[in-house]
């Protein structure tokens, strides 16, 4: 059964299909970008993989052809009589909303060695996704996820760059983020206003020392609290003292602004905390 971008808009037709902007649907039409996506994922018939907004399938369906299995989470319900035609027998739909879900439970009899997440994520609710794949601890190998431009910059952003923040340590602590592929406007339907980047986090096997995570993450967010402000402005109910030991040790002081410390120095100040 292969995917024709041809088919799937015949389809979506033929249904008289109307997209919703509130679900942030905008279907991929081009079979090389889909291609593309599944390749560098480095999917196998080991592989467990959830996908969040398959919209009409076009890359459920070659996640089907690849993997052991693909779990596929839809809010839109309409768009069931043209999925449930572009996905294959080992490829489960679960129409629900997926932050609202408990996926360990979902993947609870699954046999897998490796867990993959892939998808091309909705730009209105890709943040919180990503911190729900990390919150509930589903111990994924892999996230593959096509986003908006400006958010995957933010996501792979390095510290000294304007897009560094806070959810960018978030993210590093846990995974290792590299850029695979560009995507333009062009090849969705509808065509959104921005263009789009493919990102991979691949699950870090040894993480930073922490003496304790909620320490670190309340000082990640505390220390980008106002961007433009200082630490020593941004963190005045802390002990700046201690903050100020470790930075010496790396000729900074309390004048530094959050941007321009990395994640290995702001552990260090954690654990000194």
């Amino acid at each position: 059964m292969e995917y024709s971008p041809n088919k799937m808009q015949k389809e979506l037709e033929s249904n008289n299909f109307k997209f919703k902007k509130k679900f942030g649907q905008n279907f991929i039409v081009d079979k090389n970008i889909i291609d593309n996506i599944v390749e560098k994922s480095l999917i196998d018939k080991d592989t467990l993989v959830i996908e969040i907004g398959p919209g009409a399938g076009s890359l459920t369906n070659k996640l089907g052809e690849k993997a052991k299995n693909v779990i596929a989470y839809e809010i839109d319900e309409e768009v069931k009589p043209i999925l449930e035609k572009n996905i294959h027998s080992n490829t489960k739909i679960i129409y629900a909303d997926f932050l609202k879900r408990n996926v360990k439970e979902d993947i609870i009899n699954y046999e897998y060695d490796k867990l993959y997440v892939v998808a091309n994520l909705p730009y209105y609710i890709t943040t919180p996704i990503i911190v729900k794949l990390i919150e509930d601890e589903l111990d994924v190998d892999k996230i593959v996820v096509m986003v908006q431009k400006e958010v995957g910059d933010r996501f792979k952003a390095k510290p000294g760059s304007k897009d560094y923040n806070s959810l960018s340590i978030f993210l590093n602590y846990y995974f290792e983020v590299n850029k695979l592929i560009d995507v333009s406007r062009n090849v969705f339907l509808p065509k959104p206003n921005v263009d789009s980047i493919v990102v991979s986090f691949t699950k870090r096997e040894k993480k930073l020392p922490l003496k304790n995570k909620d320490i670190f993450f309340k000082l990640i967010r505390d220390s980008f609290k106002q961007k433009r402000k200082t630490l020593k402005n941004n963190l005045k109910e802390y002990d700046l003292s201690k903050i100020e030991e470790v930075l010496k040790r790396h000729n900074m002081d309390l004048s530094v602004r959050a941007e321009a410390i990395s994640i290995d120095i702001f552990v260090e100040i954690a654990n000194n905390l």
